[in-house]
């Protein structure tokens, strides 16, 4: 009791603290974007590549915005397609929107950026709550979309202890509306010391984990533990490409693999060893994977 009093007292009072930084800092990628005004807010959209290629559109998972999801996937991908890449609400630079709100409320969301800034039937990438977002889009606006790669992402992507994982974000938000940064130094440290993130962008990544509101950042979770698609993502009449990281620690890959059974002949990429960070740290694979499945050779 005397030590969270202690604790709870300074964080009130006391400075804020944080990571120290070394050398030179820079972000990971540096990809124009713009706003785009749909009903009464604002959605951040980056664009690249050459606007006459086909279209690929990247849609970020929970937890880190287009940048902090894509940073190494953006630029190779634009080496041959038109690239999108939209932060949805709460997220990035996008407006942040306050209430609870589903994963087809942000896919209509999406699906009005995608109309804005003309996209046309596309691919569709999603990763992890993206993959989410693009199994909806496929069902709701089938008309934006041409194909579909889901990837760390399930049907039902919280099979088990669901009560457990809830009473979890509770306990988080609650810590976090106190205080950010313990969160943020936890995953500040995970991200550098595995690797995922370079020393030179500490500063940039410490910013962005600060940049979060604790209730609207919980709404994404709670978003994620409601979808179940299992009722309806068959009957989608497009090709698929199922990418899994197979020791993937936070969406199962058992509810990964059911995603795959469950879809019409999809093709299928796994990533042996990766964790759900294998955005990053297997980009690489991620990349061939979306490219031929794309453009197949020949």
């Amino acid at each position: 009791g005397l030590a969270a009093a202690g604790w709870l007292a300074w964080r009130v009072a006391g400075p804020e603290t944080g990571p120290r930084f070394h050398g030179t800092q820079e972000r990971p990628i540096d990809v124009p974007g713009r706003t785009v005004t749909v009903g009464r807010n604002e959605f951040f959209v980056r664009e690249a590549g050459p606007v006459d290629a086909p279209t690929v559109v990247l849609i970020h998972g929970w937890v880190y915005d287009s940048v902090g999801t894509w940073q190494r996937v953006i630029e190779p991908l634009a080496e041959r397609f038109r690239v999108i890449a939209v932060d949805h609400r709460n997220h990035g630079k996008s407006d942040r929107i306050r209430g609870r709100y589903s994963i087809e409320d942000a896919t209509d969301e999406v699906a009005a950026v995608l109309n804005v800034v003309g996209a046309g039937p596309s691919t569709i990438v999603g990763y992890s709550m993206g993959g989410m977002i693009a199994q909806s889009l496929a069902l709701r606006h089938p008309y934006l979309v041409d194909r579909i790669v889901l990837a760390a992402t399930g049907a039902y992507p919280i099979p088990r202890r669901r009560w457990l994982v809830a009473a979890g974000f509770y306990i988080a938000r609650t810590l976090g509306r106190i205080s950010p940064a313990e969160g943020a130094h936890l995953s500040y440290h995970y991200l550098l010391r595995t690797g995922v993130t370079e020393p030179r962008h500490a500063r940039w990544l410490w910013e962005a984990l600060l940049d979060r509101d604790a209730t609207l950042y919980f709404e994404g979770g709670k978003a994620v533990l409601r979808f179940d698609s299992r009722d309806w993502v068959g009957r989608l009449d497009i090709p698929s490409l199922v990418i899994i990281p197979t020791e993937d620690q936070l969406i199962p890959p058992s509810a990964q693999y059911e995603l795959y059974a469950l879809l019409k002949a999809p093709e299928i990429v796994e990533i042996p060893g990766a964790r759900h960070e294998a955005v990053m740290t297997h980009a690489a694979d991620i990349v061939e994977g979306i490219a031929r499945f794309v453009e197949p050779a020949g």
